[in-house]
């Protein structure tokens, strides 16, 4: 699997978006989106990505959310290269296929769980994949630093949750991904977070 953020140092406040694509970029893997956020230099370097012959640069994008930073460009995306969109959300109307919580995505050569994720907001969703132990967060507050603040129980829940997991990598919505002592950060978090 081959992640790249195609949104590094971008000029406008947008989210993170992440192309994944397989090793080889075999007809059965899926290029996927995580994201599309609000940076038009987006669509260029989804260009210049090398996505494999005879397949489409973007199969599917796949939402953590619907704040405005993730999901401005979707019907730019959406227009140009036809994606079918997942996300949590029943509402948002650019959402194609609605997902829930222990569904399996196929994205690059990869499966995916998700993990409905309530406490950024009501429809964000992480997403794991257990070979990698690579987890996109989206916006959820899993990185918790302080035990000032109050948690809601279901929050809690899936913090515990990811806990048990084997996350090796976790890419962020923002900023830069962690890619040392996940496991252990997580643990902190959750020990803040019940504090």
């Amino acid at each position: 699997m081959r992640i790249e953020n195609l949104t590094v140092q971008s000029m406008t406040y947008t989210s993170n978006v992440y192309l994944v694509r397989g090793d080889w970029n075999a007809l059965s893997d899926m290029n996927t989106l995580v994201d599309v956020g609000r940076d038009e230099a987006v669509m260029g370097r989804i260009e210049s990505s090398r996505t494999g012959v005879g397949k489409k640069r973007v199969e599917q994008v796949v939402l953590t959310h619907t704040h405005y930073d993730h999901v401005s460009m979707l019907g730019r995306i959406k227009e140009v290269y036809g994606p079918t969109v997942y996300g949590y959300s029943r509402h948002y109307q650019g959402i194609d296929k609605p997902v829930d919580d222990g569904d399996i995505l196929l994205m690059g050569d990869r499966e995916f769980e998700v993990i409905h994720c309530p406490g950024h907001s009501n429809d964000s969703i992480c997403l794991y994949n257990e070979t990698d132990g690579v987890l996109f967060s989206g916006d959820a507050p899993i990185m918790i630093t302080t035990t000032e603040g109050s948690h809601e129980h279901a929050f809690i829940d899936v913090l515990e949750r990811l806990c048990d997991l084997n996350i090796k990598t976790i890419y962020f919505g923002h900023g830069k991904p962690c890619t040392t002592n996940c496991s252990h950060l997580l643990d902190l978090s959750l020990s803040n977070a019940k504090a």
